[in-house]
């Protein structure tokens, strides 16, 4: 940051003011150069799909393909969608891969159709199976038989990649449930499924059913449901609540639901969603000083470093790790479409703390702080005053930023003469009661019939 006297005051000037501003030149720019950026790497398509589990490992790993614009990485990631689907009984999917591929990765990943009529064949036995022990079931009235029944067939259906018919059958076993952990496993099964199928209003439902239950005390089941519950506020952009519900994450949620996200996924939403969305103080307070989510923090030590660097006004340094980081970010099934919003955000808040300090700005030094051009800086500088969130005015001959204070005299006397006109209201209507107290001119109230 860079403090520019005006011209009054710079006659004034000592030389130890000067070596202030230099001193604070120096924070703001010079001192973080020495520090290593980190490169904007390819991602590591291996390491990155160890983090998950399941279904959502399979959707993660075609998502890079279909967005990467890398072959190597889009065949890498195919391929390996290709050995964890034949782990499973997706057949469908299966088919789906084999096309994508085309043939690409050799003899090895092409359609295994032996494979897959094995599957499906076993699928069939298996759907009559649960059809007759759910009939069975439901002839006898045993409530539990058929919850489970019905959850079976969820489980079936699941793993079959009939996500719409998994939904339904999960939330069939509401009616059955007799204890409030059965509530909870129907609740984190739905929202399971309705996090794969993008339904985030079930999911919201589903949270908010479970977290009513009188049995949910478990610390890893809690920590399922927060981070359900920032998934939705994320996918609505609601990036506060989102950043909230990130943050009261315990380590309790360690590897315990990498078939939805990952530690390393709570580190980066939460600590994105909170610079974009917190002020200095919630950002130190919250995220800073929170021990737990420190703990996220230290998996992904880009995002650390990020948030450090802001609250610290290293502005620089902060926007470089997050042009580094923003190509990997685009490859993030839930990230990708804020991304562009959360960084607009957390520039603008970082435009906006630089300025607040001070009385007037130069442009020239504030571009170099921002390494940007003093035209794309004056210009995103007339966009937040014309939004209100900088009050200043531009200089654009001499390049300068010029903030408007309020009057604090003018503004001093209009708070105290509205207080006197308060206090004179108050103590009027005070002696009109006291009188009409003192002459017993009261009106009481008629019976009631």
């Amino acid at each position: 940051r860079v403090l520019v006297i005006e011209e009054e005051e710079e006659e004034e000037e000592t030389m130890e003011g000067d070596e202030m501003i230099e001193e604070i030149y120096t924070n703001g720019m010079e001192e973080k150069q020495s520090k290593p950026i980190i490169s904007s790497e390819q991602l590591d398509v291996e390491a990155y799909a160890s983090l998950y589990s399941g279904r959502t490992k399979i959707s993660r790993l075609l998502f890079i393909a279909d967005r990467c614009g890398n072959q190597t990485m889009e065949l890498e990631a195919l391929r390996m969608a290709y050995d964890e689907i034949k782990k499973g009984e997706n057949t469908q999917l299966f088919r789906e891969v084999v096309q994508k591929i085309d043939g690409r990765l050799g003899p090895s990943y092409v359609m295994d159709q032996s494979w897959a009529d094995s599957v499906d064949r076993r699928a069939e036995i298996r759907k009559d199976k649960l059809e007759n022990e759910l009939n069975a079931y439901k002839t006898n009235l045993i409530k539990e038989s058929i919850r489970m029944g019905y959850n079976d067939f969820g489980d079936f259906f699941y793993a079959h990649g009939s996500l719409q018919d998994a939904f339904k059958n999960y939330s069939r076993t509401r009616d059955y449930c007799t204890t409030p952990k059965h509530i909870i496993q129907m609740c984190l099964n739905t929202i399971l499924v309705g996090i794969e199928m993008g339904q985030f209003t079930h999911v919201i439902n589903s949270v908010t059913k479970a977290e009513q239950s009188p049995d949910l005390v478990d610390p890893v089941i809690i920590a399922k449901l927060r981070c359900a519950s920032g998934l939705a506020c994320l996918e609505n952009k609601k990036y506060k609540h989102a950043a909230r519900k990130f943050l009261e994450i315990t380590p309790d949620l360690a590897n315990n639901y990498t078939d939805v996200i990952a530690p390393q996924d709570v580190a980066t939403y939460g600590g994105l969603c909170a610079l974009a969305s917190f002020d200095r103080t919630e950002l130190k307070n919250k995220v800073i000083d929170n021990l737990n989510f420190r703990n996220f923090l230290e998996l992904v030590p880009e995002v650390r470093e990020i948030i450090n660097d802001f609250y610290s006004s290293h502005y620089a340094s902060c926007l470089e790790y997050l042009n580094n980081l923003k190509a990997n970010l685009l490859l993030d099934i839930h990230l990708h479409d804020h991304i562009e919003t959360l960084y607009n955000q957390i520039r603008h808040k970082a435009l906006i703390q630089y300025t607040l300090p001070f009385v007037s700005v130069d442009l020239n030094m504030m571009a170099g702080a921002f390494k940007t051009s003093v035209a794309g800086l004056e210009k995103e500088l007339e966009a937040l005053i014309t939004d209100n969130q900088i009050q200043a005015r531009i200089d654009s001959h001499n390049k300068i930023l010029y903030a408007r204070h309020a009057d604090q005299r003018n503004a001093t006397f209009q708070r105290v003469l509205k207080m006197g006109n308060d206090f004179d209201r108050d103590v009027k209507a005070m002696l009109l009661r006291a009188n009409l107290l003192k002459h017993e001119y009261n009106v009481r109230g008629g019976r009631k019939f």
